[in-house]
């Protein structure tokens, strides 16, 4: 008897296990590890979702389940991704099951669609006791003779859909239960014809006799194709299957992304001396038996593109895949494009743009071979390549290569993880690292390479910075300096583009009552509310619950509600006014929203169909366009002072990268920074693009305030509806703490502070609490957080608060 080791969906954390079931004669042949399966779980044995991660001849268990099907007829996931789930499991306590589903497409996932009729051998005197909408439920479904979802119910008896209702009758034993595992995207498939040996020896009519003809020369085709090329209808093919002369069978189609049919170009790539000596290095390492890490560093300019191109030619020269990630949806299409020019149909592409449909086509054309280079944001981390050689992740500093939901996994660490198993190199490539990969990068953990000049002889900008509190302003402009009007015109006399940088979306970011002083804030969040111009509302960026736009104080009912701030919607206002003339495109959440609109405002910019791009922080990074020679960043302020312990080096980080935005043609660029502080030390470091003198000063900071790289850091998160069960939760599970450091893990050495709220104490009608921990990421801190979790997880007192944890987040506020 075979048996095997399954994760399944429905499992709690608290409880979460590879659970043994039997696997049942007849499915050994399709159970294989990394299929998923459907299993009863329970003591209800309800119908479950699971994934095979092991099959052996043994179990300990006593009364074990049987599997009751497969769903795969092929692995989803090697033994290399089974493995990278115990991994993330371990890493972002999660389940086994949350682990694995992380690494497939939504479209292939399956759900358990459950339906519903009236059991006729149910107690009457059950259903006579039932009242409210039970009994309107229960009376509706009886009067229909099959099986019926649940929303079809409650759709007929405009109710609001309870899922609980159904549930609770069935256990009342008044409702039969029926499940199915339903896939979210079922594949394409042509319906195609082919021969059977025996045809020859059948008696065919003139019609099928032409017919199995020309199937007999083609071998195989589809139907319609077939039907095509004889005239004939498929009632005719119908009649060879029929007499058992030929059989239908389904073909998959995948169908090709647009740029797929883009003719590739290996041209060669010309190198300067310095990128010449970075990738002799990276190349050395890439052709190495062994894996390794490595940490390209270089100015914005410095042509760090063209350096792992070279490298990804030459790997993919030796057969090897490539992974390419990069950290926001607006940098895909520009590298996308460079690719596709490069190596054609060989190239995919992941990120969360696409559609179901596209991402899970994608998906089967890496799974199938047929693609060996993917691109993408985070999620491209777990493209199904075989014989990965090299892992590229640009901009590797920044905050979107963490996961902030389940599984809180750092898609750096798993590129790590893969390209151990795959003896692969994993090249970090930024302006401006983290500050800690470049101290392991100085402590000899990883190769340090790096780029101190712009290629072909570009300089590096000249930065201005301004002085808000005392320059002279633009004529009915509060925003926007003369110095900075000025130099926009100029540019745009001159036919040249400029990029504004204002990190913030909206039109005002603030409104309050003169009246009473009450602040309109979010019902649900605690958070001011944002005036957007577009559709005159009020909107939260946390929940997105909007109103309309008025004047009327909620509070007091006086008219005086003012409008303050700005976003990217106020100064592209107030610039279309000031320049009249200038064409302006605005880059932030609300204007990429639609499909491949990143991409087109992109493209327009670049062909030079507008002068002025505003936009959030999204325009910032590892965006070429030769054109712009003026780069205005409107506000710095607020980020600078944020009390997160990044807050300095993500200001520093953005100033840089913007300001490099500006003369990476062959003209020479500008950057202006408005600011309240033109002292501060940060701007101008990165007025100067001195990383290497920002980390010096930072290093020492992190390493007297304990702070990453000298440790990590772990936040236990608390949230829930009621803010006094949420906050003793949180106190509650510092004291476990103290008590498991006290007995059971005395070698641990943390800090823990006081938990404290949030930054945002409330988010879609719950508080949220944090408690920081400085630790060691080792093993042995690991089992004590899950101890943690899972004995908090069981306990009833605090059964309405979710806690979860974070090992180095992007942010402790």
């Amino acid at each position: 008897m075979l048996y095997a080791k399954v994760a399944v969906e429905a499992a709690n954390y608290t409880f979460d296990k590879k659970f043994d079931y039997i696997i049942p004669t007849e499915l050994e042949e399709q159970a294989k590890e990394g299929c998923r399966v459907t299993v009863p779980f329970g003591i209800g044995n309800r119908k479950c979702l699971g994934l095979i991660f092991e099959i052996t001849d043994f179990s300990e268990g006593k009364k074990l389940k049987k599997i009751l099907s497969v769903l795969d007829d092929e692995p989803l996931l090697n033994s290399e991704m089974l493995s990278l789930a115990d991994f993330i499991k371990d890493r972002t306590f999660c389940t086994f099951y949350e682990a694995a589903k992380v690494m497939l497409p939504t479209g292939i996932n399956h759900k358990m669609v459950f339906s519903y009729a009236a059991d006729p051998e149910a107690d009457p005197k059950k259903a006579e006791a039932l009242d409210g909408a039970e009994k309107e439920f229960y009376e509706c479904i009886k009067k229909k003779s099959v099986f019926v979802r649940p929303e079809t119910v409650f759709n007929s008896l405009k109710m609001k859909v309870d899922p609980s209702i159904p549930e609770r009758l069935a256990k009342k034993g008044l409702l039969l239960v029926s499940s199915d595992a339903i896939r979210n995207i079922g594949d394409v498939t042509v319906k195609m014809i082919r021969l059977l040996p025996e045809y020859e020896k059948l008696k065919l009519t003139k019609k099928q006799k032409e017919m199995a003809d020309i199937l007999n020369d083609l071998g195989v085709a589809s139907v319609r194709e077939l039907c095509y090329f004889t005239g004939l209808t498929p009632a005719v093919a119908g009649g060879l299957v029929k007499v058992g002369a030929a059989e239908f069978f389904d073909k998959q189609v995948i169908n090709l992304p647009d740029y797929s049919d883009v003719k590739p170009e290996l041209k060669a790539i010309n190198l300067s001396d310095e990128q010449k000596k970075a990738y002799d290095g990276l190349t050395k390492l890439a052709m190495q038996d062994s894996a390794a890490a490595a940490l390209l560093y270089g100015v914005t300019g410095s042509g760090k593109t063209s350096v792992y191109m070279s490298v990804i030619d030459k790997a993919v020269e030796c057969g090897k895949s490539v992974i390419v990630m990069v950290p926001e949806i607006g940098l895909t299409p520009q590298t996308l494009e460079l690719f596709c020019h490069r190596y054609g149909r060989n190239v995919a592409v992941f990120h969360s743009a696409l559609s179901l449909r596209e991402r899970l086509d994608e998906w089967k054309r890496v799974k199938n071979g047929d693609a060996k280079i993917v691109i993408g944001t985070r999620s491209a981390v777990f493209a199904p390549l075989e014989n990965i050689g090299l892992i590229i992740v640009d901009e590797e500093q920044e905050h979107t290569y963490k996961s902030e939901q389940t599984p809180r996994y750092d898609a750096i660490d798993v590129a790590k993880f893969r390209a151990v198993q795959n003896k692969a190199l994993l090249v970090l490539a930024s302006a401006t690292p983290s500050v800690e990969s470049f101290a392991a990068a100085n402590s000899g953990k990883y190769h340090l390479f790096t780029l101190k000049n712009r290629f072909g002889g570009a300089v590096l900008p000249k930065v201005l910075t301004v002085d808000m509190r005392s320059e002279e302003k633009a004529e009915g402009c509060r925003e926007i300096s003369k110095p900075l009007f000025e130099a926009l015109k100029q540019n745009v006399e001159n036919g040249r583009q400029s990029i504004l940088l204002i990190n913030r979306r909206g039109f005002n970011t603030f409104a309050a009552c003169n009246s009473c002083g009450e602040v309109i804030t979010c019902p649900n969040c605690s958070i001011s509310m944002t005036y957007h111009a577009a559709n005159d509302r009020l909107m939260c960026h946390y929940c997105g619950h909007s109103v309309p736009f008025t004047g009327i104080c909620p509070e007091c009912g006086e008219n005086a509600v003012r409008y303050s701030g700005f976003g990217t919607q106020k100064i592209e206002d107030e610039l279309a006014k000031l320049l009249p003339e200038a064409r302006i495109i605005r880059m932030d959440t609300d204007s990429t929203s639609g499909k491949n609109s990143h991409e087109k405002l992109l493209n327009s910019f670049a062909n030079g169909e507008y002068d002025i791009m505003i936009g959030t922080q999204m325009v910032a990074k590892g965006l070429n366009f030769p054109n712009v020679t003026l780069v205005g960043v409107v506000s710095v302020d607020q980020q600078l002072n944020n009390d997160d312990f990044r807050s300095l080096e993500k200001t520093f980080s953005l100033l840089t990268q913007v300001v490099g935005r500006s003369g990476r043609g062959a003209l020479e660029g500008t950057a202006i920074v408005q600011t309240l502080t033109p002292e501060n030390n940060i701007i101008r470091l990165a007025a100067r693009q001195d990383y290497e003198a920002f980390y010096n000063t930072e290093i020492k900071l992190r390493k007297a305030l304990v702070y990453p790289p000298y440790c990590d850091i772990c936040v236990l998160g608390f949230t829930g509806e009621n803010e006094i069960q949420v906050k003793n939760s949180a106190k509650h599970t510092l004291e476990l703490i103290r008590n498991l450091i006290d007995e059971k893990y005395k070698s641990e050495k943390i800090i823990a502070l006081a938990p404290i709220p949030a930054r945002v104490a409330k988010i879609s009608g719950k508080f949220r609490y944090r408690l920081i921990i400085k630790c060691k990421n080792s093993r042995n801190f690991r089992n004590m957080i899950s101890e943690i979790l899972i004995g908090t997880g069981s306990d009833p007192i605090y059964k309405n608060v979710t806690v979860y944890a974070d090992i180095n987040p992007d942010s402790t506020i």
